[in-house]
């Protein structure tokens, strides 16, 4: 045994003596060379002081992910032991405008030419649960997505598309249980049973709140529809994720890479406590609980930030909240290229963008991912627009070497650093949050909304100052005209759109309807679960904002405060 210490003694004292050795050399190469390799930009886009160079020194005291391998606790490596080898990532194009016949071509499109997922988008209307006849929806039916006022429209959003075969995302929050209730009644009509279903409802009501404003209830009453349908799905959809906690929109709105990991793990952590206090069993629904994160320009803090998400919930989920199944702990997730980056000026400069974005996405080890057109910022992609953006995954997957490798970055000296300071971050972040009383209060005093309103403004305040360079915007410009075509949308499907809603009302069986709107009143003051209700609405033909009335007369609407 002496033997073995003495080996042991010996190897520590070697490493010693390498350290000492390295942080010798590291104070004479700063000493020589330092000095003239500052720039003013010497941050990232977090404003997190980036040193020259990383080194073992900048690891001591964490075993970073030496010790570890992907596809096993915590994760920082990935969730899939073989990561791109064995499957690649999802590939979505978020896609929507006008009827829902003119986006069910654009799916077609879409699945012809290779992408693997279907995203939906969603117009102004419904993401307010309006029908698109409703007086506050003039002037913004199918501009900037799908309009869905029915189950009729779902059923036209998917025709020819067999839903047991593909995987549908649906960008919708505050009436999600309504759409996500039309999508199972259409699929019921093709014959695919809910259990069959795959795809997320993004339903992530607290960053509405917090930083994109598309809500419909109060917040309790919210977060009630949202544990409906974790108790619901858990039994009658099991492939189906009822809720992709978003940091994307909170990370739109301003928010830096720390804010949008901490806020978004503290809604999800959230999300668990009210499944928890609701009496289900966190390994019962937590498996169907997926993320949705921004991947901004800087591209190493983007890696670290997915790979420090993946540990921080990992650990989170074993440690604090009980969870046995392992598929608990695993954070699964999609992601989207910044929108916020995307500029009008120079709109061909998007492409690169996008392209660095999507790799840094994929070398964070994201499950699914949608990149961005080039023409987002100025008008709804065109066909050709939305082909270069999938075809940007294309390269990506089969001509990069890209997915050969799992976590290829691991053990960098700076990703590994840069992801143990953003846990750290966001482990801060968490402790603020509880002085404050959790998450819901957090949002009833403002705390949340004022962060990231302080963050948007210093970024604001950078570019203006020219400390942040954009390219095309700020730094080399030029006069040039817009050059590239944009898609312009046909005012007379707002017209159309309204004559079939007239005439779905004039052809529904209107007793039911009422018969069924009177039901989910009633289940709504009660304490029973809703989705059974709202399923029947939808199955009789009851419209989205018949839907939305019927628990607004519950649970009244939700009305922001004021706080700045």
């Amino acid at each position: 045994m002496t033997g073995v210490q003495t080996d042991a003694d010996a190897t520590i004292a070697e490493m010693q003596r390498e350290l000492d050795d390295l942080r010798r050399q590291v104070a004479a190469w700063r000493t020589r060379y330092d000095a003239g390799a500052r720039r003013d930009l010497n941050f990232t886009n977090s404003a997190k002081e980036v040193g020259p160079v990383y080194t073992a020194l900048d690891l001591e005291g964490s075993a970073g992910t030496a010790l570890e391998v992907p596809g096993e606790f915590p994760y920082t490596r990935g969730i899939h032991p073989t990561g791109y080898r064995g499957r690649l990532w999802t590939m979505r194009q978020f896609a929507g405008f006008g009827s829902a016949k003119e986006t069910n071509e654009r799916y077609k499109f879409l699945l012809e030419h290779g992408t693997t997922g279907l995203s939906v988008a969603f117009d102004f209307p419904t993401l307010m649960g309006y029908d698109s006849d409703h007086a506050r929806s003039e002037g913004e039916v199918g501009k900037c997505g799908v309009a869905i006022s029915s189950l009729a429209d779902m059923e036209a959003l998917f025709e020819g598309i067999p839903l047991g075969d593909v995987s549908t995302s649906m960008t919708i929050n505050g009436p999600a249980i309504i759409l996500w209730c039309f999508y199972i009644a259409a699929a019921e009509k093709q014959g695919v049973p809910a259990e069959k279903l795959r795809g997320t409802v993004q339903n992530d009501i607290l960053k509405e709140y917090m930083a994109q404003h598309a809500w419909c209830f109060p917040i309790e009453p919210a977060l009630r529809l949202i544990v409906d349908m974790f108790e619901w799905g858990a039994k009658h959809t099991p492939q189906w994720n009822t809720i992709s906690i978003s940091g994307y929109h909170i990370r739109e709105a301003g928010a830096t890479a720390a804010q949008e990991l901490a806020f978004t793990l503290a809604d999800g952590f959230t999300y668990v406590e009210r499944g928890i206090a609701r009496g289900l069993a966190v390994d019962d629904f937590a498996p169907r609980l997926s993320f949705f994160w921004d991947v901004h320009n800087d591209f190493f803090e983007e890696i670290a930030k997915l790979r420090a998400a993946r540990r921080i919930w990992a650990r989170h989920m074993r440690d604090r909240f009980k969870a046995k199944d392992p598929r608990s702990w695993m954070m699964r997730f999609h992601s989207q290229t910044a929108g916020v980056t995307l500029t009008a000026q120079q709109p061909m400069n998007n492409v690169v963008r996008v392209a660095y974005q999507a790799l840094a996405a994929t070398l964070g080890g994201t499950q699914s991912l949608h990149t961005n057109s080039m023409d987002e910022t100025l008008a709804l992609p065109t066909e050709q627009a939305v082909q270069v953006a999938l075809r940007t995954q294309q390269v990506l997957a089969y001509e990069t070497g890209v997915p050969n490798v799992s976590d290829p970055l691991g053990g960098s000296y700076y990703v590994e650093r840069l992801t143990d300071e953003l846990e750290a971050d966001a482990e801060a972040l968490f402790a603020e949050i509880d002085g404050v009383g959790g998450v819901v209060n957090a949002l009833e005093a403002g705390w949340l909304q004022r962060k990231i309103s302080e963050s948007a403004m210093r970024q604001q305040w950078e570019i203006e100052q020219q400390r942040r360079v954009i390219v095309g915007v700020n730094a080399f410009e030029t006069d040039e005209s817009l050059s590239i075509p944009l898609l312009k949308m046909d005012e007379e499907a707002t017209r159309e759109q309204g004559l079939r809603l007239q005439r779905l009302r004039e052809t529904r069986d209107s007793a039911t309807c009422t018969a069924n709107l009177d039901r989910l009143r009633t289940a709504a003051r009660g304490s029973e679960n809703v989705v059974p209700y709202i399923l029947a609405c939808a199955r009789s033909y009851c419209t989205l904002y018949e839907i939305r009335a019927a628990l607004e007369d519950v649970f009244g609407a939700y009305r922001e405060p004021v706080f700045f």
